[in-house]
């Protein structure tokens, strides 16, 4: 964790910037050298400076993202009726509008993910109404604000206003988040939370290195062998509120709490032995520990149980009353108010039907995959499809479908990105590379611990934004630093430039397909291009 990519130690080795060659924003220090470095190179290059250029940037990527999400929303349907598993989330919102939030009490008890995603999507239905773009509309809004937080993030990671805006068109030519977008399913929510708590987390250590450059400064560091206090950190509160709230999208969210509150606990210590702290382990087990269990424990907690206020309020909410009926009055936790613990029996049904969810219980979905085909997009799936009373493509017969993908050019090349990210972390300990793979690991990897569950690609939508992170750093490193020769850096744009045409080029390609546009029999079996696809 120790590499802050912009300058080093004398005699140690330089890690890559990630800098497009004459764009380095203005007033940025350049490389000190010298036998004692100040206080900005000692603890990493600061960000940005170009505030008015970096928002211009954002703000443009972000308008081309709302005007690819949000077209032609409220198409295709099936028949006026919601698409593959918005059948299951647009009906519950439905019924939050007119229940106050909750959703209706079945007699079979599925209602298996909290409210907070549903909430949301039945704002939309409140404001136009039950039809596609009512059941769409707030995913869509998601996945534009996904795209702009991508943009920041990616430009406080590689201090480069020009590769965050590249992030940024990176994931607007995403497929699966494109997709994912204009849909009525909670996960697009998840990742918007996901990715606000990580860019939270960026701007807190940004923040709190800024606060001990001060330190350095005036000469105080020495002045407790332990560090300095920080006092209240809002931005690491601030990503504790986002990630508890997305715990109440989908309890998946509870892997990114514990990813990335480790995360920034090595990067408290990572800062107190860079500054010269005389015991960085110790100071960051004094001084940091607590405050991070505080702002990253219990804040996301509470953040959570926020998000079932309407269950709380409620009188029909599904489990709100089983104290005294399915569960006992007395007990070790009889303490404990009857809401609380019908809540905890409610989880635990909740979390009985996703145990129960596996191939050899509930059968073989024909579009679930495992989790070693999700890196390249190995087996995408089919949302939607009809071949019959289909018009508009200029023949006979047409073809109208919508299959979740990630572009290709963007994900097939994900193993090779993955492991040169690892290999940088590893050797060089690049801090970007640390989070970056913090942030993919925790969205992937916990999949693994159990096989036999019925599991589908969508479950990567919070995983993509962190694989566009990934590969923006190594198109940064392809760009090389500024000062490199001039051959050089021709061979790293020529080379940067043709991937992100490719990128954008398969996009538009995969278009059709990604929106349910009306194609020709043979169009649709040329989108077809490996045989897991169809």
């Amino acid at each position: 964790m120790a590499s802050d990519t912009a300058t080093a130690e004398p005699g140690s080795r330089v890690a890559g910037t990630g800098e497009i060659p004459g764009l380095t924003p203005a007033g940025t220090p350049p490389p000190m050298r010298r036998a004692d470095p100040g206080p900005i190179s000692r603890l990493g290059r600061p960000p940005a400076t170009d505030a008015l250029r970096g928002w211009l940037v954002t703000i443009g990527v972000t308008l081309l993202a709302a005007f690819l999400r949000l077209w032609d929303l409220g198409q295709p349907t099936d028949r006026g009726t919601p698409v593959f598993d918005e059948k299951h989330y647009v009906p519950q919102a439905w019924q939050m509008v007119r229940n106050g939030g909750i959703e209706d009490n079945p007699a079979y008890e599925k209602v298996v993910h909290p409210a907070l995603s549903k909430q949301l999507i039945a704002l939309g239905e409140m404001a136009f109404g039950y039809d596609g773009v009512g059941w769409r509309i707030s995913a869509a809004l998601a996945g534009v604000l996904t795209v702009l937080l991508v943009v920041r993030a990616a430009r406080r990671l590689t201090r480069s206003t020009a590769l965050g805006g590249l992030a940024g068109v990176l994931l607007v030519c995403d497929g699966l988040s494109h997709v994912q977008s204009r849909m009525g399913m909670v996960d697009v929510f998840s990742a918007l939370f996901v990715v606000a708590g990580f860019t939270a987390l960026l701007c807190d250590r940004d923040d709190v290195r800024a606060r001990m450059a001060l330190v350095i400064s005036q000469d105080r560091v020495g002045d407790d062998p332990y560090g300095p206090r920080w006092g209240v950190r809002w931005w690491r509160l601030a990503a504790g509120v986002l990630l508890g709230l997305g715990c109440g999208v989908k309890w998946s969210g509870s892997y990114y709490v514990v990813a990335f509150a480790l995360l920034a606990v090595l990067w408290d210590v990572s800062l107190r032995r860079r500054a010269g702290v005389a015991r960085p382990w110790a100071g960051t087990a004094m001084r940091d520990l607590l405050p991070s269990a505080w702002a990253l424990g219990l804040v996301p907690f509470v953040a959570y149980l926020s998000t079932w206020w309407a269950w709380f309020a409620s009188e029909t909410g599904v489990d709100r009353h089983v104290v005294g009926r399915e569960i006992g009055t007395g007990g070790a936790w009889s303490f404990l108010p009857d809401a609380i613990r019908s809540l905890w029996y409610y989880h635990g049904q909740v979390l009985a039907f996703h145990e129960g969810l596996t191939t050899q219980t509930a059968g073989q979905h024909p579009w679930e995959s495992k989790p070693w085909t999700w890196p390249m997009g190995l087996r995408p799936m089919l949302y939607q499809y009809a071949d019959s009373g289909v018009s508009g493509c200029s023949a006979d017969k047409c073809v109208q479908a919508v299959m979740l993908i990630g572009t290709p050019a963007l994900w097939w090349p994900a193993i090779p990105v993955l492991v040169w990210g690892l290999w940088r972390a590893v050797t060089r300990g690049d801090w970007r590379w640390v989070a970056v793979l913090v942030g993919y690991g925790a969205g992937f990897l916990p999949w693994f611990l159990n096989l036999d569950r019925q599991m589908y690609y969508f479950y990567m939508m919070p995983v993509a934004p962190f694989l566009v992170l990934a590969t923006v750093l190594v198109m940064g490193q392809m760009l090389g630093r500024s000062g490199v020769p001039e051959r050089r850096r021709r061979i790293g744009l020529m080379l940067v430039s043709a991937w992100v045409a490719l990128i954008i080029v398969n996009f538009v390609w995969l278009w059709p397909i990604l929106n349910g546009n009306p194609i020709t029999e043979a169009h649709w079996q040329a989108e077809l291009w490996l045989p897991s696809w169809r």
